[in-house]
């Protein structure tokens, strides 16, 4: 058996880990439910915290390899697996969870067996989206420079972060820190008397509809930029510096509202950028002669 690059794997298993963990803590939340209610919101926010960690040694696992020039195509495979649970099942678990949970208290009923459709749909595409990364994609730095199809780490970020600004609207006590509110918090606290639940009721089927959509966007020819390897390359302009510097100032102040904002806009712009550049080569260019005589 050949030789295994510790590191690397280590953060790969790390990323695993906080899926497998983002899981069971889904499942607490929901056997905590009947008895405390409000655990279920404090334990469903811990699940979406352990995705946005995971993406987090997800982007070092492979930065490291390459540093280390110990990648290889074990590193490549068990990657893959520990992107499937995290990035894969967890999302559509999480989603599935707060669609059933809360959609009857806001006053949709759904059905379970679209929503468990929507769950797997997203999951099943994440796992051909990576087998078939496995397959196209060489370990070379150049390789990694974009994406063909949405990044797995951004569809659940994209998915995560709408159950978590969710959760913050219907229960604004998450957003207190040792007794006092955060930025956010403290928004919420001036908008105390907006009653959301009209807003918010439309949240549950929003995410049984974002499932399969996004999931078709896995295994899409959708291209989409490389985030982390944009801000780990080594030459950039003074002013991407500062305002790499601002974004993570105000990462910091509202985490969740941002993360909402950064990883459904990227998806979506993704998308709309695709369809732009069909339309315009599909439109037929009038010739120069016949603009002239016109």
């Amino acid at each position: 058996m050949k030789p295994i690059s510790m590191l690397p794997n280590l953060l790969t298993l790390a990323n695993a880990a906080c899926g497998l963990l983002a899981i069971n803590k889904g499942i607490d939340a929901l056997a905590y439910s009947a008895q405390q209610p409000e655990l279920f919101y404090r334990k469903l926010e811990t699940s979406c915290g352990l995705i946005f960690l995971a993406m987090v040694f997800d982007a070092l696992d492979g930065k490291v390899a390459r540093l280390t020039r110990s990648f290889s195509d074990f590193g490549a495979q068990l990657d893959s697996f520990a992107d499937a649970v995290t990035f894969g099942a967890a999302p559509a678990l999480l989603a599935k969870i707060l669609i059933e949970h809360e959609g009857p208290l806001v006053g949709y009923a759904g059905s379970p067996r679209l929503h468990f459709a929507a769950a797997a749909t997203f999951t099943l595409m994440a796992i051909l989206r990576l087998a078939r990364f496995n397959l196209e994609t060489e370990h070379e730095a150049e390789h990694h420079e974009s994406f063909s199809g949405l990044p797995s780490p951004a569809a659940a970020g994209a998915i995560v972060s709408t159950i978590w600004v969710y959760m913050l609207l219907r229960s604004p006590e998450l957003e207190r820190a040792e007794g006092t509110p955060t930025p956010f918090g403290w928004v919420m606290d001036w908008m105390r008397e907006v009653d959301w639940t009209p807003y918010l009721s439309w949240v549950p089927p929003l995410l049984a509809l974002m499932l399969p959509i996004y999931g078709l966007l896995m295994v899409s020819r959708v291209p989409y930029a490389h985030a982390g390897a944009f801000l780990t390359r080594e030459r950039g302009t003074f002013y991407t510096l500062v305002g790499v510097v601002f974004a993570g100032f105000l990462l910091y102040t509202a985490p969740v509202p941002v993360l909402f904002l950064l990883t459904n806009a990227f998806v979506l712009g993704g998308a709309v950028r695709f369809v732009l550049k069909r339309v315009r080569r599909d439109v037929p260019v009038e010739p120069a002669e016949r603009r002239k005589a016109g």
